[in-house]
C-alpha cells in the first residue's frame, strides 16, 4: 500500500482527476514498462496493468502511451488490471528514438530533479555535458550535474572548471559512490515528495550512486572495460524506486546516443552566455561568422568565449533544424495514413449497405 503523496502526487494532478467521475478508478504511478505491461504503484498495492484498448487505438504515437513516471487511472478488477487515461504530464525528459525512426521516446515523466551523471575518466565529454544541459533544461525539471568515480581521479578540480565553463547556474556535485563523497548532497535533492531521475552514459556509475542513495545493494553493478572504459548495462530498464526516508528515484538504462527531439528553448538556456552577448551584436540576425560588430566573435577574440562552445552551439542548432523537417514529414505520413484509414473504413460502410 502506497500513499499518493510518497508517490509524489500533487495539485496538478488532482485538478486532473476531477475531471473524472468514475469512482471504481484509482490514480497509480508508473514504475516501470516491459512489452507493453505496467508496474504500476497506488494506495491499492503494486501490480500489474495493461493499456485500456480505446486508449491504445487514440494513440498515435507513442507519446500518448504510458512512460516511466507517468500518472495513470487504473481499474484494478483481478487478475487484469487495466490503465483507462493518462494523466498530463508536467514534466518530460524526451529524446528521439534511437536509430532512423523520427519519433519521440520519453525517458522519463513527471520529474523534478534531472541527475547528469559523468565519470572523471575518458567517458568525459564537455561537448557531450552541453547536450544533456540543453535536454535537461528543455524537460523543465532542474538539472544538476553529478561528476562521479572522483576517487579514481587525480586531478578532479580541472574537471570541475571544464564542467563550471558550461553549466553556469547549475549545480555540480563531486561524487564517489565508493568513499561516499557528495552523497549527502545527493540525498538532499532527493527530497520528500520528490523525483529525481539519473541519466549518463553506460558505466558512469549511475546504479552505484542509487545504491549509496538507498543504502542498499539494490541495483546491478558491473565494471568498466579496463582497455577503453566503456561501460557495461547493468539497467536494462526504466525503473521507479522509492528511497526509503522519502523521495523518488528514477534508474535509465546508459545511453549510447543523445539525439535532441525538441530543445529550442533548452538550447537558449544551456547557452544563455552565448545569447547574452548575441543580444548585444550589431544585426539582430547575426550568425557569429564573420559579420561586423559581432560581439559573440569579440568575446571569442578577447578569450571570453571559447570557440569550440560556440561550434557546439551551431551544431545543435542545425541538428534541432534537420530534425524539424523530418518532424514535419513524419507528421504529414501519419496524418496521410489516418486520412486512407479514414476512407477505408468509410468504402467498406457502403459496400456492407
Amino acid at each position: 500500500m502506497f500513499a499518493l503523496s510518497d508517490l509524489g502526487w500533487s495539485n496538478f494532478f488532482e485538478q486532473q482527476r476531477r475531471e473524472f467521475a468514475d469512482p471504481d478508478l484509482t490514480p497509480a504511478r508508473v514504475a516501470e514498462e516491459n512489452r507493453g505491461l505496467y508496474r504500476v504503484l497506488s494506495p491499492a498495492g503494486e501490480f500489474w496493468a495493461g493499456v485500456r484498448g480505446a486508449l491504445r487505438q487514440s494513440a498515435t504515437t507513442r507519446e500518448a502511451l504510458p512512460a516511466v513516471g507517468d500518472w495513470v487511472l487504473v481499474q484494478n478488477h483481478p487478475p487484469q488490471a487495466t490503465i483507462h487515461a493518462l494523466f498530463q504530464r508536467r514534466t518530460k525528459v524526451a529524446r528521439k528514438m534511437a536509430g532512423n525512426r523520427t519519433e519521440q521516446q520519453i525517458v522519463a515523466a513527471n520529474i523534478d530533479t534531472l541527475f547528469l551523471v559523468t565519470s572523471l575518466n575518458r567517458d568525459f565529454n564537455v561537448r557531450r555535458l552541453e547536450r544533456y544541459l540543453a535536454l535537461a533544461w528543455e524537460s523543465g525539471a532542474q538539472p544538476v550535474v553529478i561528476l562521479n568515480k572522483s576517487d579514481l581521479c587525480g586531478n578532479s578540480a580541472e574537471y570541475l572548471e571544464s564542467s563550471k565553463s558550461v553549466a553556469g547556474t547549475v549545480q555540480i556535485i563531486l561524487c564517489s559512490a565508493l568513499t561516499g563523497s557528495g552523497r549527502p548532497e545527493l540525498r538532499e535533492r532527493v527530497r520528500v515528495g520528490g523525483t529525481a531521475a539519473l541519466l549518463g552514459s553506460s558505466g558512469v556509475g549511475k546504479s552505484s550512486l542509487i545504491n549509496a542513495i538507498v543504502g542498499d545493494e539494490l541495483q546491478l553493478t558491473a565494471a568498466v572495460r579496463p582497455g577503453d572504459d566503456r561501460g557495461r548495462h547493468t539497467t536494462t530498464s526504466r525503473q521507479l524506486i522509492l528511497v526509503p526516508g522519502g523521495g523518488i528515484l528514477i534508474d535509465t538504462p546508459g545511453m549510447r546516443e543523445l539525439q535532441l527531439w525538441s530543445a529550442s528553448d533548452g538550447l537558449d538556456a544551456a547557452f544563455s552566455d552565448i545569447e547574452r552577448l548575441a543580444a548585444s551584436c550589431k544585426f539582430r540576425d547575426c550568425r557569429h561568422a564573420s559579420e561586423p560588430g559581432c560581439a559573440v566573435r569579440e568575446a571569442i577574440a578577447s578569450d571570453q568565449l571559447d570557440e569550440e562552445r560556440l561550434e557546439s552551439y551551431h551544431k545543435l542548432e542545425r541538428e534541432q533544424l534537420f530534425l524539424e523537417s523530418k518532424q514535419d514529414a513524419a507528421l504529414r505520413s501519419a496524418r496521410n495514413h489516418a486520412f486512407r484509414k479514414v476512407m477505408k473504413a468509410q468504402s467498406r460502410g457502403y459496400r456492407d449497405r
